[in-house]
């Protein structure tokens, strides 16, 4: 990968959901990255069904397409760093054999993100004591993903301790620059705070990966007053893609282009694929970043 080089990707859970199972079932491995070369993008994040490496990679093969990393629940705070650890060497060796580039980390004890809670106002916060755990266990993580020739990128979500713009600056203090990096998701920062900037500015040198998640501002407010969870949040509209919500990708695209950024900007929006068609929104997706993405940045 060059200096500046991005790498575009859509993510999977447009046409298959993990936590739901039942949601795009239809949607086959092969389908969904043939969808993939159509809409125009680069590659793609490991999704829940995907298969083992040597059958993956050859589907990949076919379609010239690359892995950027996979989602790891981590419960440090609830199993201890050890057994996460062992559980998290696995998954890097997955990825390794994959070629990819990072792993995803989320920490989920306490979170309420699959659970019927109002995910709003029912968020979980951690303790002193649970902060400095999980900031010794991620450092630790994040050297196993190094031996694996893998970048730890931390995932911010909502429903979860790490959600909101104060607890990802703690997490940042809290971690060795050179072991724990931040996935950057514009979409849980916009929902969590009201703003998508902040967090991009204040910890622009630690980013190594990128989701571009738009949202639908009226379902949002909605979904706040009715007190949904984030299953039935998503299942009702609030996520999509770049170009059809409320979020200006272009402020947060220059701001990426002037600090240098190399890596991926994955394109993900939980949604029904019942409803929303998976390709269509891919190249929903792909005809506005080519408009006003790469188009003005071309012109600067």
């Amino acid at each position: 990968m060059g200096k500046t080089q991005i790498l575009w990707g859509i993510a999977p859970i447009g046409w298959r959901n993990d936590d739901i199972p039942e949601i795009g079932a239809g949607n086959t491995l092969q389908h969904l990255l043939s969808d993939i070369v159509v809409a125009g993008f680069q590659g793609t994040e490991v999704g829940g069904f995907f298969p083992e490496p040597a059958i993956l990679n050859k589907e990949l093969e076919l379609r010239n397409l690359k892995i950027a990393g996979k989602w790891f629940s981590s419960y440090i705070l609830r199993d201890g760093i050890e057994e996460t650890a062992k559980e998290f060497s696995d998954h890097c060796q997955y990825l390794k054999e994959l070629h990819a580039d990072v792993a995803v980390v989320s920490e989920q004890t306490y979170s309420v993100q699959s659970l019927d809670k109002n995910v709003f106002k029912e968020k979980p916060y951690f303790t002193d004591q649970e902060w400095q755990l999980l900031s010794e266990g991620l450092n630790h993580l994040g050297k196993i993903a190094g031996e694996h020739e893998l970048k730890l990128v931390y995932h911010h979500h909502l429903g979860t301790g790490v959600q909101t713009e104060e607890e990802v600056d703690r997490l940042m203090a809290g971690t060795d620059p050179a072991l724990v990096h931040l996935l950057y998701d514009t979409g849980h920062a916009y929902i969590s705070d009201g703003n998508y900037m902040n967090i991009l500015e204040n910890h622009i040198d630690r980013i190594q990966h990128v989701h571009f998640k738009d949202a639908r501002l009226n379902i949002m407010k909605k979904c706040k007053q009715e007190g949904k969870s984030f299953q039935q949040a998503f299942l009702q509209g609030m996520f999509t893609v770049p170009g059809d919500g409320c979020i200006d990708f272009r402020k947060v695209y220059q701001k990426l282009l002037k600090h240098g950024y190399s890596g991926w900007i994955v394109v993900e929006a939980e949604q029904d694929p019942d409803v929303a068609n998976p390709l269509e929104y891919a190249l929903l997706a792909r005809k506005y970043i080519d408009r006003h993405l790469l188009n003005v940045a071309a012109t600067n």
